[in-house]
């Protein structure tokens, strides 16, 4: 049988051939066998890309003897019978998995729950930045006082004028020596500070906290009560060094505090230092500190087992014992803070006679926000009511509530909402889940209530808002470092004599320099994909500078061009770059699994025998090009390789640390190479700027980069909302000029709006 819509070709048939030489290996309708290609045989080529394929490798171990009209007929039926996205469609439709809450969304959901209960977690922090300081000590007596002071013999302390200021410090590093801090104002003995106000964490993970003094010190980072470093005695007059660490969920703020005392010590000084996930070292960015202070995030300690990532994003599709155990000593978790926290969450006192209504409200109102919706008066009735009158105190109804709703469906499971709760709240639920990972918040509630996400106007307007959260950054951030595979980079190490500039500092520079890049893209105000892949400027500070070849005064990063018209974006930076490389050599074959999977768009499938690369085994003479295409020259790898070689000599100009190069083993580097798109045609590149100006007009490529977004934010596969789904998305995304954002924002309503009859609505540009 010829494939629909195509003209059959003379001779056997394109199933007769497929019956005959590929189906013991993909099976009948390219379901994939175990043990031999256990993938499906699907994807997004061209019928003549997906031909061209099958001329240069198929079938395996006979490559080469499948071509011509035997070619066009077996790529036509495979194409049309179950390879084409609408053939998929049709032979294996993809359906929605029910999903919980993923390690992260659970932690994130926990905090803003219970954020929704305590006054200011929703309020706006400004724009002024820094840690207001309370400086208080004893003025410097005027001539009158002094003379006073000495005919009277005073010595009470507290008879003693006071001298108290307060101003925004920018900073936490302070040298008093054996002066105050206001000289002019301030007699040099004893003096204390505290600094008050609230810090941005971009990243979720482990974060350090030193500090040196020879003072007394306490530090309180998202508790009010309980010093993170309590160091409030000294043990002597020599400077000491006091650190620890504090679980911190990124796109958050927390409220922070520094007491600073000085008693009879002969001088004062303070340094206050941190380490954040990924860094080093270093003294907190002043545009990360704010003077405002707010209430405190409960940030679940529970252990919580990782979420499956077969399919290459984090989704929560598994169940396990351990599972279900995490999540019920994180509830119990939440009950002790429930109720160590209560008159603070329920704006109670116990003795107020107004304690059990105001109980039974804050217990109604926390189900209602777990359950991300209200409730009905049955629910009331039997969730609230006969659980008060069961219990044998209040206090008691309140944890078995706070335990219900923790470990309810309703919370573990937001997709359980159908049929009649395909409503408003259904909505919010879904906004809030693809852009923040977490619940709605009092704006997206209040318009759930008030059934403000109907109209296309309405659902613009809220995603717009809810795009520019720092909630909305901290995903975002979480799925560029998954594309580019940043957790690979982090731990790259090279030859200490090959690279001795390579060390953690130089990394830690690096990872800031990338963050600097896909911060200035990605939020600027055309948040333009293109840009991604063929801006042709790094962000250098002093220390980079001098390794990439380009001088940069001071500590401060600059936007500079190291080797102009070399350089494409994401593709050459020096970061992702020594992370696709050896330690004391270049890898063209990372690097172009990189390019392929993650810039142009062609999956590729695992090999079935993996050849370690052995440099040591290799002619010292040749060049890294010339040692891989050597090992890869076996016929069984050209089906893979003929597409992650080409990609990967194209970047054989950048050293294993990033630098540009022109040699490679004293002889001249070759980046010069042909390439088969997945579009069917065959195209000459000289080097990376012309793989991304290849990418920004590759459709292929851009709905590759549109579904991995789709993938990390729904965590969903795009089919399951239609076959239709990703080339719409595609189409809107080159439409609005590649706009990252708009097409989040599209991405958030495609999942929010599934059931409506409506179409998706547009995306406002903000």
């Amino acid at each position: 049988m010829a494939g629909a819509g195509h003209a059959p070709a003379a001779g056997p048939s394109g199933a007769a051939i497929y019956e005959k030489s590929c189906s013991e290996c993909h099976g009948k309708n390219g379901e994939g066998v175990r043990g031999k290609y256990a993938e499906i045989l699907a994807g997004n080529r061209s019928l003549a890309s997906l031909t061209r394929l099958i001329s240069k490798t198929m079938p395996e171990g006979k490559e080469g003897t499948c071509v011509g009209a035997e070619a066009d007929a077996v790529a036509a039926y495979i194409f049309d019978a179950f390879y084409s996205p609408a053939a998929q469609a049709r032979v294996r439709p993809v359906e929605e998995s029910l999903s919980r809450l993923t390690a992260a969304q659970y932690r994130n959901s926990v905090a803003d729950l219970l954020g929704r209960f305590r006054p200011g977690f929703d309020r706006p922090l400004g724009t002024e930045h820094g840690l207001r300081g309370a400086y208080s000590g004893f003025a410097i007596p005027t001539p009158e006082e002094e003379a006073e002071a000495k005919d009277t013999k005073k010595k009470d302390k507290k008879a003693r004028k006071q001298e108290n200021f307060t101003r925004v410090d920018s900073g936490l590093t302070h040298v008093f020596g054996t002066e105050s801090p206001n000289v002019e104002k301030m007699i040099p003995g004893e003096f204390n500070i505290r600094w008050t106000g609230s810090l941005y964490a971009p990243d979720t993970g482990l974060y350090e906290f030193v500090v040196t003094t020879e003072n007394g010190i306490r530090l309180w980072i998202n508790d009010a009560d309980e010093p993170l470093i309590d160091s409030w005695v000294t043990p002597g007059p020599t400077v000491r060094e006091e650190k620890k660490s504090v679980f911190l969920l990124g796109g958050k703020t927390y409220r922070m505090a520094l007491a600073f005392f000085k008693f009879k010590d002969k001088s004062a000084s303070i340094d206050v230092l941190w380490k954040p996930p990924h860094g080093v070292l270093e003294h907190i960015p002043t545009e990360l500190l704010m003077p405002q202070e707010i209430p405190t995030n409960m940030i679940v300690k529970t252990g919580l087992p990782a979420d499956d990532r077969s399919d290459g994003y984090e989704r929560g599709t598994t169940i396990s014992k351990e599972w279900d155990q995490a999540t019920t000593a994180a509830a119990l978790e939440v009950v002790a803070h429930v109720e160590a926290t209560l008159d603070n969450l329920t704006g109670s006192k116990s003795a107020s006679p107004e304690r059990v209504e105001k109980l039974k409200s804050f217990a109604q109102r926390f189900l209602e926000v777990a359950y991300r919706r209200p409730l009905d008066e049955a629910q009331k009735e039997s969730l609230v009511e006969r659980v008060f009158q069961a219990a044998p105190t209040p206090v008691v109804a309140v944890k078995r509530i706070v335990l219900h709703a923790l470990k309810s469906p309703r919370f573990l499971y937001p997709e359980l909402a159908r049929g009649d709760e395909m409503d408003d709240f259904a909505v919010a639920t879904r906004l809030a889940l693809v852009l923040w990972d977490s619940l709605p918040d009092t704006a997206l509630a209040k318009a759930a209530f008030e059934k403000r996400l109907h109209t296309r106007e309405q659902l613009e307007k809220e995603t717009g808002r809810m795009l520019l959260d720092a909630r909305t950054k901290a995903k975002v951030n979480g799925f560029l470092q998954q594309w580019l595979d940043m957790e690979r980079a982090e731990h790259a190490a090279k030859d200490a004599t090959l690279f001795p500039e390579f060390d953690e500092a130089l990394r830690a520079d690096l990872r800031a320099s990338l963050q600097l890049f896909l911060d200035e893209v990605v939020w600027g105000e055309k948040s333009d994909y293109r840009q991604l892949l063929q801006a042709d400027h790094l962000w250098l500070n002093a220390r980079l500078g001098r390794v990439y070849g380009k001088p940069v005064e001071g500590d401060k990063f600059e936007r500079v061009v190291p080797e102009a018209g070399r350089r494409a974006g994401v593709l050459t930076h020096p970061y992702v770059l020594s992370a696709l490389a050896y330690n004391r050599t270049t890898s063209p074959i990372h690097r172009g699994v990189f390019l392929s999977r993650s810039i142009v768009g062609i999956p590729l499938k695992n090999p079935s025998v993996a050849v370690a690369f052995e440099d040591a085994k290799f002619d010292p003479s040749l060049t890294m090009r010339e040692k891989v295409s050597s090992l890869t020259k076996n016929a069984s790898c050209t089906g893979c390789h003929g597409v992650i070689n080409p990609l990967g000599f194209t970047l054989e100009n950048f050293d294993a640390v990033g630098r540009w190069r022109v040699e490679d083993n004293k002889k001249p580097v070759n980046a010069v190479v042909d390439f088969d798109a997945e579009e069917g045609h065959s195209l000459h590149f000289t080097g990376p700027v012309d793989v991304a100006n290849h990418a920004v007009n590759s459709a292929s490529a851009h709905e590759a980069f549109v579904r991995e977004l789709f993938l990390y934010a729904v965590k969903q596969p795009p089919a399951a909302f239609g076959v239709e789904t990703l080339p719409a998305l595609k189409a809107q995304f080159v439409d609005d000029g590649f706009h990252i954002r708009k097409l989040l924002g599209r991405i958030a309503l495609t999942k929010a709006m599934q059931g409506f009859p409506e179409e998706a609505p547009k995306v406002a540009e903000r």
